[in-house]
């Protein structure tokens, strides 16, 4: 009798850890270049992707193009990340079922880099919404030879900056400068210190410029983290803990 009660007990244990386990699992997609000059960046993302989410018990598929995504797709994912993939050239379906996605938090969102490449490039239009959800800013300049520079954390309380430094440095980037601040649009978590680029730019500087933000207007938990340019971003700790705490907390887990 004691040792049938044993093996009740044990199943049941069993089952527990297994439901618990599935409840920590989901399921991320990763629209990603797969050529150009950010390739490299690319390339390396997803190595470091696929350790995390091995050891993290999640799944991560990759698509580079948006000629799958439809309402349907989409379902199957709790977490969107736009890896270096720009805001134009999406095929109309897939642009509508994103918005939907965001609009209704059926998921959550991380953007990089390319995400705010916003205005008319290659004789593709505004995407008006994405405008909207990027804060409402347009590409203006870069820096074309790349610059060292600091960011300083602004929002030491929010989780997607749970154990990052008040500031660290990116050593390589490009640093994007739009034709206004997103900062009345958005919630800023992070800014770049354009004093502490080197070389030192005179030109190509926005005086007010967020690098970190998240949109509060939308369902979707959401993230944009404007530095993802260089390879090496992925040697330095306090890009990666951003980069795991955006995917955790997009993911509502």
């Amino acid at each position: 009798m004691k040792k049938k009660i044993l093996l009740l007990l044990c199943a049941a244990c069993i089952s527990l850890a297994a439901r618990a386990q599935k409840g920590k699992a989901f399921k991320v997609l990763a629209l990603y270049e797969n050529g150009g000059h950010h390739v490299a960046y690319s390339k390396r993302a997803k190595v470091w992707l696929n350790q995390l989410a091995a050891h993290k018990g999640f799944s991560i598929d990759y698509i580079q193009n948006t000629d799958k995504i439809d309402d349907a797709f989409l379902k199957q994912y709790q977490l969107f990340i736009q890896l270096d993939y720009a805001p134009y050239g999406w095929k109309p379906k897939a642009a509508a079922a994103f918005e939907k996605y965001i609009n209704e938090g059926r998921g959550g969102w991380i953007g990089f880099h390319h995400a705010t490449l916003l205005g008319k490039f290659d004789g593709y239009p505004m995407w008006d919404w994405f405008w909207r959800f990027m804060g409402g800013i347009r590409w203006k300049d870069y820096i074309a030879t790349f610059a060292k520079g600091k960011v300083n954390v602004e929002d030491r309380q929010h989780p997607v900056m749970k154990g990052i430094p008040a500031s660290f440095i990116i050593r390589q980037e490009e640093w994007y400068t739009y034709d206004k601040s997103p900062r009345a649009n958005v919630h800023v978590l992070a800014s770049a210190d354009e004093s502490s680029y080197d070389p030192k730019q005179t030109k190509v500087t926005m005086g007010d410029h967020p690098v970190v933000w998240t949109n509060d207007h939308y369902k979707a938990r959401n993230v944009y983290i404007f530095m993802g340019h260089s390879p090496n971003l992925f040697n330095n700790a306090a890009y990666t803990r951003l980069f795991t705490n955006a995917i955790f907390w997009a993911a509502h887990r």
